[in-house]
């Protein structure tokens, strides 16, 4: 019988790997080391509190997406959150403001929060936030950006700041991305990946997986292309379509399984990145983990929400706490039913099972 695969636990473990590597590759460079060993000691800090937490019975999970943003500067092919109208050109209102955004930082590291994954729209367009993400040492900030506002000023903040990590969107070689992202956009990234080498910082990839690229972006000369580069995380996430005529793009059965056989010989062959697949190693992992199984998605106006593929809410930390958000009504009948379980055709199960979620919400 094959073992289950515990998605929480590999990105823990991996992200600990990650870190005792790099206290040992940069025993040379005093602040980063320093930074490294009080991280490790933080991370097994907040697992032990989401332990206790666990024993009096509240799960706390130890991700939690923010969209800082709905603003981004790139149109990509088929991208599911302008489709959703959650991601426009023109800078949002009633946005969270700094110290919002600050506070549930705050909250999410008192609860045992360790990581918090940094999205958009385009993240990097909220330099004010990642600087305030910065001042939150004991959490490591994973910044999901297009790379393209990547400037001197973010160079040194990223290099005083070590707990942000940028993991930088790109679909295979220079055709893939330009022909997804924008002319231009694959120089910017590789001239990105040389710069954070040069400097001994840390970064990783996003990569959307499609039907076009799935066979280019596991293989050897693309994922050795970005280990060389020094990538210490490579995050494949399976495209959603939202649209008819994107469907062509979503990977199938044949493509799923051909994914997984391939991340799991990544992971043996390439020992020093962590790899990480959504939803497949969801699936392994018995299920979807958002809605706070896993992680839950708190989108750029406060909405608390199951995942950013799924953009409903009923909770929003601007009137509640962070802790409270987490138990909203519809988090806890999504966690207590059996709708995260459901299998479904790929992607985005709550996205496909949108109707069922629009329902809960509605009662």
């Amino acid at each position: 019988m094959e073992q289950e695969f515990d998605i929480q636990e590999y990105m823990t473990k991996g992200v600990e790997r990650v870190v005792a590597d790099s206290i040992r590759a940069t025993l040379k460079n005093p602040r980063e080391s320093a930074f490294m060993v009080k991280f490790a000691a933080s991370s097994k800090a907040a697992s032990a509190r989401r332990a206790a937490l666990k024993k009096q019975g509240e799960h706390i999970p130890p991700f939690l997406i923010a969209s800082i943003t709905s603003s981004c500067n790139l149109h990509c092919a088929g991208c599911y959150s302008r489709c959703n109208n959650a991601t426009v050109d023109a800078e949002p209102v009633r946005q969270l403001n700094t110290q919002e955004w600050l506070r549930v930082f705050e909250e999410a590291d008192e609860l045992g929060v360790s990581f918090i994954l940094l999205a958009g729209g385009e993240p990097m367009l909220r330099r004010d936030v990642i600087e305030a993400a910065g001042k939150k040492q004991n959490i490591l900030f994973p910044v999901f950006t297009n790379g393209t506002y990547m400037d001197e000023k973010y160079f040194d903040l990223f290099d005083h700041c070590r707990n942000l990590i940028p993991i930088m969107s790109i679909e295979g070689g220079k055709e893939a991305t330009d022909h997804r992202r924008g002319e231009g956009v694959y120089d910017k990234l590789t001239e990105n990946m040389d710069r954070f080498y040069e400097k001994s910082l840390l970064f990783g990839a996003s990569v959307t997986v499609t039907t076009e690229n799935i066979r280019e972006v596991s293989s050897d000369a693309f994922i050795g292309g970005l280990s060389a580069k020094g990538c210490k995380a490579v995050i494949f996430v399976e495209f959603v379509p939202v649209t008819d005529d994107s469907r062509e793009l979503a990977p199938g059965e044949e493509e799923r399984e051909y994914l997984k056989q391939e991340i799991a010989r990544l992971r043996k062959d390439y020992p020093e990145m962590v790899f990480v697949s959504f939803p497949g190693d969801e699936k392994s992992s018995g299920g979807c983990i958002a809605a706070g199984r896993g992680f839950f998605h708190i989108n750029s106006h406060g909405g608390a929400e199951p995942c950013p593929f799924s953009p409903y809410s009923d909770s929003n930390v601007k009137d509640t706490s962070l802790r409270d958000a987490m138990h909203s009504r519809l988090f806890e009948t999504l966690r207590d039913g059996d709708l995260l379980k459901d299998d479904h055709d790929g992607g985005c199960v709550l996205y496909a099972k949108r109707k069922q979620v629009e329902e809960i919400l509605n009662r």
